[in-house]
């Protein structure tokens, strides 16, 4: 469970990346210019449980003003530095269909897969590979000093890329993703952001298996963070974040927080 919080912390963390006005403020709703690349690097631990550390990057491009690419990937590995995996490697593209004075709104798809290696396994042979397909869109408004943005997301995740049956055992799984986030500058150098994110499975049964129940199954993230600007184009940022989860299914009925928090350290750059 501490693998996957770590892994939505790192994701949360990473939104000052291709969802973020410019990158130095870690702004929610950044979208590279024309021609321009972005990196942002997160590094990050929990402090409960196995206490995995991990690391994500962003790699980003502007292809025009209003059409970006991305390209995401994560690392964990565990406390006692005998397992790691190579979590995840993403496609990301978005594209800004309003952009009137403070209001911004984006069009987002995303093909990902995880985890790309683990256990020492070989590359993408692992039963346990997944692949999932994501479609949403974000958006709000840019202010002076200030930013509020919401998401919505919707991923369909299965173990082969292309499976669309829908026979037992082979369907596959559904969730929608709702989150926002909101940005305070504070002065040239300094400014804070927090977050909340809810990810939902919206399929009663896992994958057709009655005797697998994860009805309303979900989680809350929150995080909140303190960046500090090098420059025009240059961050460095520290948060802490929290879940809550509801696992689902009869006897799995009540939301819980997960114990202890998770932490990090995040770079971000513009070029």
């Amino acid at each position: 469970m501490k693998k996957l919080a770590l892994t939505s912390l790192l994701a949360m963390f990473a939104v000052s990346g291709a969802h973020a006005a410019n990158v130095m403020y870690g702004n929610p709703l950044y979208l590279p210019s024309a021609g321009h690349f972005y990196s942002v690097t997160t590094a990050g631990t929990h402090t409960e449980g196995e206490t995995p550390w991990g690391i994500s990057e962003e790699f980003g491009y502007g292809i025009t003003d209003r059409f970006a690419v991305q390209l995401s990937t994560s690392a964990t590995e565990n406390s006692n530095f005998d397992y790691m995996s190579w979590d995840d490697f993403g496609l990301d593209l978005a594209y800004r269909v309003i952009d009137d004075g403070g209001w911004k709104l984006d069009i987002v798809g995303a093909y990902t897969v995880d985890p790309v290696w683990g256990d020492h396994r070989p590359f993408l042979k692992q039963e346990d590979t997944s692949y999932t397909w994501t479609a949403g869109v974000r958006g709000g408004y840019v202010g002076d000093g200030w930013t509020i943005a919401g998401h919505a997301a919707f991923n369909y995740w299965n173990t082969k890329s292309f499976n669309w049956s829908e026979s037992a055992g082979e369907q596959g799984v559904h969730s929608l993703v709702l989150g926002l986030d909101g940005q305070f500058v504070i002065d040239q150098n300094w400014n804070l952001i927090a977050g909340v994110e809810y990810s939902g499975i919206l399929d009663d049964e896992y994958r057709g298996v009655p005797e697998i129940k994860v009805k309303n199954a979900g989680s809350w993230d929150g995080y909140f963070g303190v960046n500090y600007n090098f420059d025009a184009t240059k961050y460095i940022g520290a948060y802490v974040a929290g879940s809550m989860n509801h696992l689902g299914g009869d006897e799995h009925d009540e939301w819980k927080f997960d114990h202890g928090f998770g932490y990090g350290i995040q770079f971000g750059i513009d070029f």
